[in-house]
């Protein structure tokens, strides 16, 4: 079957493009999103050049390799968030997404009860959850139960003892990477139900201490 004489090359180029371009719009995840994009890009990148429009082969030429750093961006994140989950709890791969912020010592990051809008990953200093005196090491995560307590409420204070630098990221970025990856969902479970059976010991531990103080108080009567 042949081409019609009345379209060009350019034509066809600018067609495939567009269909590719309105696939994305029925894509619901990321990855195949930036895949059709990209396949967009670069048949209205063609397009642009066989037909001598600069305007849109200027623009295609700065969004394929902006979609092409994106899908391989997202790509490392997903492979990152696989091996989290397999194992590694320490979340150092969402550096990337999150911001810097000194603390002084004796600040409060926050208190409990507070609306809790981002969490916090530790890199100095020293930092201590008041209620159950949980103290957080280096290269960990605190302040993420607030995204799952009702109301989204603190349900401890965490004041820093040691001036120190903290990486923060938003609930909205978290929830954003989960819709983005769902495998980050059973990496934030993990983490979270970690931090509740962390607590869950020292709540045993505290009663165990309270119980033996008790019964030696009653043998020395």
């Amino acid at each position: 079957m042949s081409i019609p004489s009345w379209i060009h090359l350019a034509d066809v180029f600018g067609f495939i493009g567009a269909v590719f371009y309105i696939g994305t719009y029925a894509m619901k995840t990321m990855v195949p999103l930036r895949i059709f994009g990209i396949a967009s890009n670069f048949f209205f990148l063609t397009y642009g050049l066989l037909n001598a429009s600069y305007p849109t082969f200027f623009l295609y030429s700065i969004l394929l390799p902006l979609n092409t750093v994106r899908l391989i961006q997202m790509l490392q994140l997903i492979k990152r968030v696989e091996s989290a989950v397999a194992g590694d709890l320490s979340m150092d791969w969402l550096k990337p997404f999150m911001s810097k912020r000194n603390c002084k010592q004796g600040e409060i990051l926050f208190r409990k009860g507070d609306r809790a809008e981002e969490m916090f990953y530790t890199v100095t200093g020293g930092f201590l959850l008041i209620e159950s005196g949980i103290k957080i090491p280096h290269g960990h995560v605190v302040g993420e139960l607030g995204l799952l307590a009702p109301d989204n409420r603190r349900t401890q204070s965490l004041e820093c003892v040691e001036a120190g630098e903290i990486l923060t990221i938003s609930y909205e970025k978290v929830k954003e990477l989960y819709f983005q990856n769902p495998s980050f969902g059973f990496f934030f479970l993990r983490l979270t139900s970690g931090r509740l059976m962390q607590n869950i010991v020292n709540l045993e531990n505290e009663l165990a201490k309270r119980r033996q103080a008790q019964d030696m108080a009653a043998a020395h009567r």
